[in-house]
């Protein structure tokens, strides 16, 4: 076989189907055999930035859905058939691995006459992308078939030996001289929260997106920026407020919390469960804290000030003990969210006291939530109702069935037992069943604030914490759900014409 013909032979190969090209391999002679291997592995790394980096590394790098459709979106720009492309998902779960690293090194090996372009909040972090893409093409340049070109190998600008191909990495406010890009990559835009919050580090990140990145894209070329959320006008905020349908989003929460995720998940399920699984995500909400939670791991940024309620509804009609100690109250409740109900956080029992005079003004007295297990937010509410001398036990039963009821019946007994009741009587179990409520109970109590029918007696940081960082759509937190189930219970104009006659235990009377 003459060199041309075994060229002629290769090249109708690598059109086969892959059943084809087993049988034939198969069937091939030992000379032939090894350059079909070869073959092979250049089909797998031209078939995506997953798979190249696979071939590459012996099957090492990870792979996962949301990696896949990461591929996919890069397989789609290099062929044209997608411009702008939107990645927005938590951290560590390896977008930028993958699309700023693994993608760029399989674009320049399939298109070694183009130029890209990554960016990042700092120069540092942009040089750190090319750095890697740079090293690796020194490490696998032969199997790649690509090579740098000797005096132009620094990490934030190379160029690829055979044209006019290469990589720039910069970071933004940057200039980004020289040739375009056919890629750009803006990976990480904004740096902290702090930047975020700062209008001037926002229109900054903007300015530089409109002015210097899109006039640096060559006329077919093609974007992809990489984000996780931190404002609801950074870069990608502003980018969808102006522009949604012309950006592929690429939109994964670390919890789906949708029917429309883009990998099909049910709401609840986690994106990576090998890696990060829906406890690991629990204890990561509890450490950060809301906002960040729905930003950085829900993709769902929110102002610092929520959008339900309000810190100044909450610090205006704050009264003090001193007040409330000239106060009446009709009615007391304790409300209790166990743990493991429709918030993901899990291991938090709301526990809240909360009362209501005879004008119908609503207060918060008492907040002892905290991580218990069941005996032991009997016993917290239980005696928080002695303590308010409550009325009534308000409990979410969804997830606890009747054992709700028989926690706080059993809790009470204990203490009975222990004398520290003192003879009074039990207050009444009243358990709520939430079904789609949480979220739908929650706005008209938001209302109840905003018409400053609710005071906070002192400050209750981690509730007013979770309410001020909570919209609707969002998990809501056990604290914030217990208080809504009492107020909710307390804010009923006619509950006191429901209650029973022939209570005779001093339940409702001289309250302070």
């Amino acid at each position: 076989m003459t060199p041309r013909d075994h060229e002629s032979v290769i090249a109708h190969y690598k059109t086969l189907p892959p059943a084809q090209r087993r049988t034939i391999a198969r069937a091939a002679s030992a000379t032939l055999r090894p350059e079909l291997v070869r073959v092979e592995s250049q089909l797998a790394m031209d078939r995506s930035p997953g798979a190249l980096a696979a071939v590459l590394t012996g099957g090492r790098e990870m792979q996962a859905p949301h990696l896949d459709l990461i591929d996919q979106a890069f397989v789609d720009m290099a062929a044209g058939r997608c411009d702008r492309v939107m990645l927005t998902m938590p951290p560590r779960h390896g977008k930028s691995r993958r699309a700023s690293r693994w993608a760029p090194l399989w674009y320049l090996r399939r298109s070694p006459g183009h130029r890209m372009m990554i960016a990042s909040y700092s120069a540092d972090l942009a040089d750190d992308h090319g750095r890697w893409i740079r090293d690796a093409i020194n490490t696998w340049g032969d199997d790649l078939g690509i090579q740098l070109k000797l005096g132009s190998q620094a990490a934030n600008r190379f160029d690829i030996v055979g044209g006019e191909g290469g990589l720039l990495a910069a970071g933004i406010g940057g200039g980004l001289t020289g040739r375009g890009a056919h890629i750009d990559i803006v990976d990480d835009p904004v740096k902290d929260m702090a930047d975020a919050d700062s209008p001037t580090m926002r229109k900054r990140a903007w300015d530089w997106w409109t002015s210097v990145l899109q006039t640096r894209l060559e006329p077919v070329g093609a974007i992809c920026l990489i984000q996780t959320r931190w404002h609801e006008d950074d870069l990608a905020g502003r980018i969808l407020a102006t522009e949604r349908d012309a950006w592929r989003v690429i939109d994964l929460p670390a919890i789906a919390d949708s029917s429309d995720d883009p990998l099909g998940r049910a709401p609840g399920e986690a994106l990576w469960p090998e890696r990060f699984d829906v406890v690991h995500h629990a204890k990561t909400r509890k450490r950060v804290g809301e906002r960040v939670w729905a930003a950085l791991d829900l993709q769902k940024p929110r102002p610092p000030e929520g959008g339900v309620w309000k810190r100044e509804w909450i610090e205006t009609a704050r009264i003090n003990a001193v007040q409330f100690s000239g106060l009446d109250m009709a009615r007391i409740v304790v409300a209790v969210d166990p743990a493991g109900g429709e918030s993901t956080v899990g291991d938090e029992t709301g526990v809240i006291g909360v009362g209501r005079d005879f004008d119908r003004q609503l207060y918060v007295l008492a907040d002892r939530s905290g991580s218990m297990a069941a005996n032991d937010w009997g016993l917290a509410a239980c005696r928080l109702a002695l303590e308010l001398k409550a009325d009534a036990i308000v409990v979410e039963k969804n997830y606890g069935g009747d054992m709700a009821r028989q926690i706080v019946t059993q809790a009470w007994e204990q203490l009975r037992r222990e004398g520290v009741t003192k003879g009074l009587l039990m207050p009444m179990i009243l358990e709520v069943t939430a079904k789609v409520g949480k979220r739908l109970r929650a706005a008209p109590v938001a209302q109840q604030y905003e018409q400053q029918l609710v005071h906070h007696v002192g400050e209750y940081p981690d509730l007013e914490g979770q309410m001020v960082t909570w919209v609707e759509g969002m998990d809501s937190p056990d604290r914030m759900d217990a208080a809504v189930h009492g107020l909710t219970e307390l804010a009923d104009p006619d509950q006191l014409d429901t209650l029973p006659t022939d209570t005779d235990d001093d339940r409702f009377d001289g309250r302070r």
